[in-house]
């Protein structure tokens, strides 16, 4: 019986899908898993034992250590958080947007890139001055094909994941950076509310060539919630903050009213203040909370 290393890119009615060199395995799992109660999840590597290689069948052997983990989407092993947002129709909530960017960094994903799409509507260049000192910044149009070989290019080799709110045309990107693969199905946007609808349904990981890219969709949102965040961490989920955490006078610095601040000495240099202001407000929502 051949093994091999590979990793799970769908989950269907107790059966998973194993991507390994260059085939796809239908593969059960061992009946351990279940007695420990372990679900094999989206994204994860994984060992397996082929059964038949004619028809690609397979068993779950092993889940090797898994590097992240999101909730929602439910997925492991995220190379890259593509948070994507619309210029204009819905227009950009950046409250929502750096939210977006906190779970990530919380979620310990190295690679974050802001993606503006529906860039021939507006040229929003706020985005461009309060975050591209910070992210990778990438203004693309799904409907004109424009700067999607741009961001292609940054996924490449990637396991990626596109979060964002509701309407911002995630689905419609994905379609162009796999024009060969399964176009996801679009929602049209719902003019009264300017709210999308959610059309996503399962999670997957769509391969976008044969050099190991994969994209992960996800639900759409129109609120975000970060109470699992303790607060004594939120200061290191805003990776422009960290080259000065350790000059503030105290320790224990929350850098909100302490004197002698080496971090609120550089807003307004080194750090915007819209980001300095968005880190209070979600500091004393997190404070309300205990």
């Amino acid at each position: 019986m051949t093994t091999k290393k590979g990793r799970l890119i769908k989950g269907i009615g107790g059966l998973y899908y194993v991507a390994a060199d260059g085939f796809v395995y239908e593969c059960g799992i061992r009946g351990i898993f279940r007695k420990k109660r372990i679900i094999p999840t989206i994204g994860d590597n994984v060992e397996i034992s082929v059964q038949s290689h004619d028809d690609k069948k397979a068993v779950i052997d092993k889940i090797l250590p898994r590097r992240n983990s999101l909730i929602r989407p439910k997925v492991v092993n995220i190379d890259c958080a593509v948070i994507t947002f619309a210029a204009k129709s819905p227009d950009i909530n950046f409250d929502l947007l750096d939210k977006f960017l906190i779970l990530a960094e919380y979620q310990k994903i190295e690679d974050i890139v802001i993606c503006i799409n529906k860039c021939d509507l507006n040229n929003e260049q706020k985005i461009k001055e309060i975050y591209e000192p910070v992210y990778s910044v990438y203004h693309v149009s799904a409907l004109e094909n424009e700067g999607i070989d741009e961001l292609m290019s940054h996924l490449k080799g990637k396991v990626s994941v596109l979060a964002g709110p509701s309407g911002v045309g995630k689905s419609s990107l994905i379609n162009r950076l796999i024009p060969n693969g399964e176009q996801r199905q679009t929602g049209e946007i719902s003019r009264k509310i300017e709210r999308g609808k959610h059309t996503t349904r399962q999670v997957e990981l769509l391969k976008a060539d044969d050099e190991g890219t994969y994209i992960v969709d996800s639900p759409g949102f129109t609120s975000l919630s970060l109470d699992m965040i303790p607060i004594d961490e939120l200061q290191f989920c805003f990776r422009e903050f960290l080259p000065y955490l350790g000059n503030c006078r105290f320790n224990d610095c929350r850098h909100i009213a302490e004197p002698d601040c080496g971090l609120k000495a550089e807003v307004g240099k080194n750090i915007s203040p819209e980001r300095y202001e968005r880190f209070v407000s979600v500091y004393k929502s997190l404070e309300n909370k205990y």
